[in-house]
């Protein structure tokens, strides 16, 4: 989790330098892609807040309203970034790209100074991109940094598919989604000056939000999987089902049913069969190790539920649910 923060840390604070230096540049040049971005780096700073308070009420202890914890508040909080990065980022920019490429005059005099009329304004804007582009670049950078820590062998889809902590891809991608919108700003107000033409300003500010909304639709959907319980990795799976038949008085798994609760909180539920004539207290001894085995290797693994049976059908009485300390 320590990683996931720095790299919200290292946004928040790009994003909100960046974000006061594009109002200044939107404010002098009244460029609409310029505003656009703007606005995005401001949702983007709420968002890492919105983060780092989805962190920190995931890791309250479990009560008794919430007796596996309150892991899931982390998922609750991205889902609420995803729509606010559509609703307020992608939503405002592509209102602001249609009201300019539907009336490219909307502005005033300031879009003028877009179009070359007074060189300062296209002067500020590529300064101001530019400069954002290189802050940008080092948050990216340092995302991307500690989403590889995460991600280990696994591929770039791989790993944010079937991550369980979707902080550090978000991030991953909302600074992503930035460098693609402030490469488009910058090509935009310099196409509308070079070629006189205000509404390609309008058109940069559409792109922008289309952006914006396409990583939003991608981050809903992932929230919307953690959200209603995800299994286990396949290769913990397998790991689990072969660490349960290792142990000698483990005849056969039935059934190995997993659910994540938080990123670092998963649910197991086994129906095991023993081997036939294992008496009460050698099931008892067995679940133990069992269980040792499962936590020894998979420290994620907080609960763990069993229902035994022998061979024979006869033991099918034991039922238990042990977390970890």
């Amino acid at each position: 989790m320590a990683s996931s923060k720095k790299a919200i840390y290292a946004a928040i604070l790009g994003n909100f330098a960046i974000a006061v230096t594009k109002f200044l540049g939107a404010a002098v040049s009244g460029s609409s892609a310029m505003l656009a971005e703007g606005i995005h780096s401001l949702v983007d700073t709420g968002n890492g807040g919105l983060l780092l308070l989805g962190i920190r009420r995931s890791q309250r202890p479990p009560d008794r309203s919430h007796p596996y914890g309150y892991g899931k508040s982390l998922y609750f909080y991205t889902l609420i970034v995803a729509v606010l990065i559509f609703g307020l980022g992608g939503g405002f920019s592509l209102y602001e790209g249609i009201l300019h490429t539907l009336d490219p005059g909307h502005g005033g005099a300031g879009s003028a100074s877009v179009l070359g009329i007074t060189i300062g304004g296209l002067t500020l804007n590529t300064v101001v991109l530019s400069a954002a582009i290189v802050f940008e670049g080092l948050a990216l950078r340092t995302a991307w940094q500690e989403f590889s820590k995460q991600r280990g062998d696994k591929g770039l889809f791989e790993a944010i598919t079937t991550s369980k902590d979707p902080t550090t891809f978000t991030v991953l991608f909302e600074d992503s989604a930035a460098m693609a919108g402030l490469v488009v700003a910058l090509v935009g107000v310099h196409l509308a000056s070079a070629l006189h033409l205000p509404i390609i300003d309008g058109i940069a500010s559409i792109l922008i939000g289309l952006i914006l909304c396409g990583v939003a639709v991608f981050l809903v959907w992932e929230s919307k999987k953690l959200l209603i319980g995800e299994a286990a990795d396949p290769e913990i799976r397998e790991s689990i089902r072969a660490l349960a038949v290792e142990d000698p008085d483990v005849d056969d798994v039935v059934r190995a049913l997993t659910v994540h609760m938080g990123p670092y909180t998963l649910v197991l539920n086994m129906d095991l069969q023993f081997r036939d004539g294992l008496d009460a207290e050698g099931v008892e001894r067995a679940i133990d190790r069992m269980e040792r085995a499962i936590r020894e290797q998979h420290a994620d693994v907080k609960y763990i539920f069993v229902e035994a049976e022998s061979l024979s059908g006869r033991a099918r009485a034991k039922r238990r649910t042990r977390p970890s300390e």
